[in-house]
């Protein structure tokens, strides 16, 4: 059996960052993901920026259980595999120290990853994350004490043997070497040190071995064309839907992932031959994910 039929992807296609709120569009997105291909998704826990952020470990066990409970709802509803992936963000943290102190935000903020792991081990959840650091300038006090967050983060994931989503800044391998670098001080290896919303240069001299999940925007399919031949780690696609009225157009939309697998799997049947393009594509969208996760996408 081929998953390659008149030139287009017929099999498994996993969107690994995606989120979704209950008052916003939440199922008419999956059915929309699903309409067009879609057989996967890492449900990503949504920070209440609104004014809604946990103050304790409560609030972040009540925030989580959410998520669990809607992966729930669209395992039910769409038949279709949906890992769930729990962490408290860094842009949370960050947002908390004024409040908080810097002190305490960081106690809860490390409480939240402590939770984020025993739902994890109970099989609730099956990755950490989104964690990291802010993606925007902060003073050097702030910096300092994220890259510590970060490795003990890391150290915590490793002890565990979880993979980790990362939530980072864009300075291209900058970032990606730094972020190996606390990768190894922390024990984890590299291969589930996922950069989330990552670029689509996949190459390992961009990635120094991180793993990765491209934001498939427009002009992705080109970059991925040209690095994929050179990548040493794991990568997938994402969207990064934030299922937020509030912002159309800030991120993709839930049909993005399989329009971008067509695009892919069309350019490269232009430079390789059937088998190799299939083994790829099922790697991104099948061996990659269900390795990283433990679940059979």
């Amino acid at each position: 059996m081929s998953y390659i039929v008149d030139g287009r992807w017929t099999g498994p296609v996993v969107d690994q960052h995606i989120h979704l709120d209950r008052s916003n569009r939440y199922l008419a997105a999956i059915e929309e993901f699903v309409r067009v291909g879609g057989s996967g998704i890492m449900l990503v826990h949504k920070p209440g920026f609104g004014g809604k952020l946990p103050v304790d470990k409560d609030g972040y066990r009540q925030a989580y259980s959410e998520t669990i409970s809607m992966a729930e709802e669209v395992r039910k509803k769409f038949g279709i595999t949906v890992g769930v992936v729990l962490g408290p963000h860094p842009v949370a943290w960050e947002h908390q120290i004024s409040d908080l102190g810097m002190n305490r935000a960081t106690e809860l903020h490390l409480e939240a990853v402590y939770l984020a792991l025993e739902f994890i081990e109970q099989r609730h959840a099956h990755c950490l994350g989104e964690v990291g650091r802010p993606h925007y300038e902060v003073s050097d006090e702030t910096w300092t004490q994220a890259n510590q967050n970060l490795l003990e983060i890391m150290g915590e994931a490793s002890k565990d043997g979880v993979a980790i989503q990362l939530h980072v800044e864009d300075s291209g391998a900058q970032t990606y070497s730094e972020l190996s670098q606390i990768a190894g001080q922390a024990g984890l290896p590299l291969e589930q040190t996922i950069r989330h919303y990552a670029p689509a240069d996949v190459s390992s001299d961009f990635t120094h071995g991180l793993a990765c999940t491209v934001s498939v925007g427009r002009e992705s399919v080109e970059a991925l064309i040209r690095t994929q031949g050179n990548a040493s780690a794991p990568w997938g696609m994402e969207t990064d839907f934030l299922d937020d009225p509030r912002r159309p157009g800030a991120v993709l939309g839930p049909k993005t992932i399989p329009k971008r697998t067509d695009e892919l799997c069309s350019a490269l049947l232009a430079e390789y031959n059937r088998e190799e393009v299939e083994n790829l594509i099922l790697k991104i969208h099948s061996e990659w994910p269900s390795k990283l996760y433990g679940l059979q996408f």
